[in-house]
């Protein structure tokens, strides 16, 4: 990729220049314009279209925020910096929700930069083709381990987060549940897409599909009967997923607990594949068998994102005794939380309806913004339910302490 062009609207003079110092240390970044004023700088940024812009709100906030809104409106695929001196929850909410990429403390530290640069640079080049979805399938082969459960809130979390078009689709043929666990009563399913792919576009495809109440959540469900699930082939799956891929940004398939050839075709397309596992023998051993078998497949080790669900910290075996048991290291651990669970399937409404702000319901969150490098905010009492998550957020300590609130 060439040089990234950037333009910087600072009215403080000595952050601009100290700013231009740090971007010095970066080569592949050209400052292709200067500003002290918002006005100024915004009809650069429209004239010249940079890929970056860099913007510091720590005056005129409300022409500030305005500013990213009017940019994001008008050039979809620039990447805007902000930073403040001044940082607090309303101020950090407001220019996320106007198109802010990225929030730096100031004065700016290289390290945070270094990251919100390469963020940046990562947007860019998944921006520069055609927009391509990325497949992730749900999957154990083993029943009842909450597989549907983790598929429906995670795409329902993906698409909260990102705000871009998620797909959930039901790809156990002969016993989804996907629809009863959202309670939605589709017209449509993927045996009537099938039958009628000769003549499948953008517009025939998503009406089709099941929105999910005003979210940018649409469900593809699995057939009414047996006999529909049998008519529909591997390569039927495959070329109705491709189409998906160019649809959508991201596809959560909610698989069959089979190693049936249907099945096996999702996962090789799959771009990640979330394995369902518990703490008890039974479960670990049927890990052992799916890793075995998608070894034999040459499945590359990082496209298997492994997943403790209904986790316990007082477990009898320890996440170090499945990760030596497996040879894979643990991607995530969802809580327990019978209750609250057993509670929105029986509803019929994600779990964020029955518990909002819950650890579960957290742990949903924050596995979402993992899967999708999404920025978000956490409740000051609110303690990340995985060691090794980390905040994709630039801000110090004691900018951490004023924060209150947790959701984008």
């Amino acid at each position: 990729m060439a040089n990234l062009n950037m333009i910087i609207i600072d009215s403080n003079y000595d952050s601009r220049e100290e700013l231009k110092v740090l971007l010095e240390q970066f080569h592949q970044i050209d400052v292709i314009g200067e500003f002290d004023n918002i006005l100024a700088g915004y009809a650069a940024a429209i004239e010249e279209k940079p890929q970056i812009v860099f913007i510091d709100l720590s005056e005129n906030i409300d022409l500030g925020i305005e500013t990213i809104e009017k940019i994001t409106y008008r050039n979809k695929n620039c990447v805007i910096l902000v930073s403040s001196i001044n940082v607090n929850t309303d101020l950090v909410l407001k220019a996320m929700r106007a198109g802010a990429r990225e929030f730096l403390t100031q004065p700016v530290m290289i390290e945070d930069l270094s990251t919100a640069l390469k963020k940046a640079k990562i947007l860019l080049e998944n921006d520069e083709g055609n927009t391509i979805g990325q497949i992730i399938s749900v999957f154990s082969n083993k029943g009842g381990i909450g597989k549907t459960t983790i598929a429906a809130n995670l795409a329902l979390k993906i698409a909260e987060l990102t705000e871009k078009r998620v797909c959930l689709v039901d790809l156990n043929l002969q016993l989804g549940d996907v629809t009863t666990f959202l309670d939605v009563n589709p017209s449509f399913d993927i045996s009537y897409v099938v039958t009628h792919l000769s003549r499948i576009d953008e517009s025939f495809l998503l009406s089709s599909l099941e929105k999910y109440k005003n979210k940018e959540l649409y469900i593809l469900a699995d057939p009414p009967n047996v006999e529909q699930a049998e008519e529909i082939s591997s390569e039927d799956i495959t070329s109705v997923l491709s189409m998906l891929k160019e649809m959508f940004s991201y596809i959560i398939v909610d698989t069959s607990s089979s190693f049936d050839i249907k099945t096996l075709t999702c996962l090789d397309i799959s771009d990640a594949i979330l394995l369902i596992s518990m703490v008890n023998l039974p479960s670990i051993r049927n890990c052992q068998r799916c890793m075995d078998l998608f070894q034999r497949l040459e499945y590359k080790t990082d496209k298997i994102k492994l997943v403790v669900n209904r986790y316990n910290d007082d477990e009898e075996i320890t996440i170090d005794d499945v990760e030596d048991a497996l040879g894979h290291e643990v991607f995530w651990k969802i809580p327990n939380s019978y209750f609250a669970v057993m509670s929105a399937i029986n509803k019929g409404v994600p779990v964020s309806s029955i518990a909002p702000n819950s650890t579960i319901d957290d742990s949903f969150t924050e596995l979402a913004a993992k899967l999708t490098d999404s920025v978000i905010i956490m409740h000051e009492s609110t303690k990340p339910t995985n060691k090794n998550f980390k905040l994709p957020f630039n801000l110090n300590i004691d900018s951490l302490k004023n924060l209150k609130l947790f959701n984008k």
